[in-house]
């Protein structure tokens, strides 16, 4: 969600159970702002808070000319100081996934190791190896904000747009959704780089604005039923709850541009959704 709407929107997500407190508010509000003017990004996001067992991390992103490609994550254990992230390598990736399990520490510097024995050969020639994967928890926590980013970062339709020269950008014209348009799960994007959009047919392709529908749509998303949409605050807000990554929340106001999404959760995915279905 935006930095310069937090105080307005973290009301609006109230509901989920999880939010910030004044002091948390006070600080992120002042520290981010430094924070665009040290990056100098176009605009920043306070992107979530993931819960560790001694501390916890708050996650900010900031972002460039293109809001798709350039972006840049950033966390801080104190709402005031702030360290930039590397970007999810393939490598970082496959590590993590080999070694982090748990609930994160809160500690950056806290190291995963996962040992694999290998067996080489047969009978008495045969040898044992291990293959010890040692991870910070840094890392873990970049693939986990790239993780959440890619499978369940949610905007409206129409809110963002395609320039001439390919540039992901905010639709200046963008209103928001009708009552009716924000009921239906066809009406909410994916902010990631598409993958279904690529496997539609030249047909279902002819009725799509190349200018708008750029991302994968939510409702195409395995499995069926892995989204949570309500209307709240006495139907003025539509509230978006994934159900794959429990403590993400996206709203929107009807009728308004105001839309934005929060994660506050243990950083760990909900393996088990597709048999609580």
């Amino acid at each position: 969600m935006d930095s310069n709407s937090l105080y307005y929107a973290l009301e609006l997500v109230a509901g989920s159970g999880q939010t910030l407190n004044m002091e948390e508010r006070s600080a992120l509000q002042t520290s981010l702002v430094i924070v665009q003017k040290n990056y100098q990004f176009h605009r920043v996001l306070f992107w979530g808070k993931i819960l560790g067992l001694k501390k916890d991390y708050f996650v900010a992103q900031g972002r460039g000319e293109d809001e798709l490609t350039d972006v840049k994550n950033l966390y801080s254990l104190n709402c005031m100081n702030w360290f930039l992230l590397p970007p999810a390598s393939d490598s970082m990736i496959n590590d993590v996934f080999k070694a982090a399990k748990g609930r994160f520490v809160g500690d950056p510097s806290h190291v995963y190791e996962h040992i694999e024995v290998r067996r080489r050969g047969e009978g008495e020639d045969a040898e044992v190896e291990e293959i010890v994967t040692k991870v910070n928890e840094e890392s873990r926590l970049v693939v986990t904000i790239h993780q959440i980013d890619q499978e369940v970062s949610v905007v409206p339709r129409g809110a963002f747009v395609k320039n001439p020269h390919g540039l992901v950008q905010i639709n200046r014209s963008f209103g928001g959704l009708s009552y009716s348009e924000a009921a239906k799960l066809d009406n909410y994007f994916h902010f990631s780089q598409p993958k279904n959009l690529k496997k539609k047919s030249i047909l279902e392709m002819g009725e799509l604005n190349p200018a708008i529908d750029i991302f994968d749509v939510l409702s195409d998303d395995i499995p069926k039923g892995s989204w949570s949409l309500q209307f709240e605050s006495a139907h003025k807000v539509c509230i978006l709850r994934s159900l794959l990554w429990l403590g993400l929340t996206f709203y929107h106001v009807p009728m308004s541009p105001q839309h934005g999404y929060i994660y506050i959760g243990y950083g760990t995915k909900n393996l088990d959704l597709p048999f609580m279905l």
